[in-house]
């Protein structure tokens, strides 16, 4: 009898800048976003990908599209959390919000803390729209990885160790990660065994 093969995610990723969605410079966040997911999860994975500016009403519909009608489990937002008057990220994704996780936000926050005392004007937050979280994360691709992957050398957890166990609990795919990248944080009695 053939092993059963891992669960498919789907995972949307959204990139919110006025620049690169207008074509001024190329868009770095949704292929940094891809680049550490392939390497960090085991799982297939079927990307939906939206570029856009940053105006709260696409920023919401984007989101509302992504989970409603994509189906995503997982959507990772890049860019548009600071302090500007054009930064809206997180209101948008509040918004579409059933409920709010604040952790992440402030473990992003934390980690970031370890290279720039501006970390605490970043204002990143998550949150489950129906079965899906909504992560944003920074606009840095060396902050993106940073924020994800943590600081294992420093004991510091990043925040997608957390990420699979919370999408068990909303009721979607079991994800399971390559170790050597990012370990997966689940109760004994939630691990399935080891393939």
């Amino acid at each position: 009898m053939s092993e059963p093969s891992f669960d498919p995610v789907r995972i949307g990723l959204v990139s919110v800048s006025d620049r690169a969605s207008s074509g001024v410079y190329e868009d770095k966040g949704i292929p940094s976003l891809q680049e550490w997911l392939q390497r960090a999860l085991r799982n297939p994975i079927a990307w939906e990908t939206r570029l856009i500016p940053d105006e709260q009403p696409q920023i919401e519909a984007a989101l509302r599209g992504l989970v409603d009608d994509a189906r995503c489990d997982l959507v990772l937002t890049t860019g548009g959390t600071g302090p500007a008057k054009r930064d809206v990220t997180p209101e948008a994704t509040l918004a579409v919000a059933d409920k709010v996780m604040p952790g992440f936000g402030e473990q992003m926050r934390q980690i970031s803390l370890n290279f720039v005392p501006t970390a605490i004007l970043s204002r990143q937050v998550a949150v489950i729209r129906g079965n899906a979280l909504v992560i944003n994360l920074p606009g840095q691709p060396k902050s993106i990885a940073e924020t994800l992957q943590g600081l294992p050398e420093r004991g510091v957890h990043g925040i997608f160790a957390a990420v699979p166990y919370c999408i068990d609990l909303i009721g979607g795919p079991y994800l399971e990660t390559d170790e050597a990248v990012i370990k997966a944080w689940r109760p004994k009695n939630a691990v399935r065994p080891a393939r």
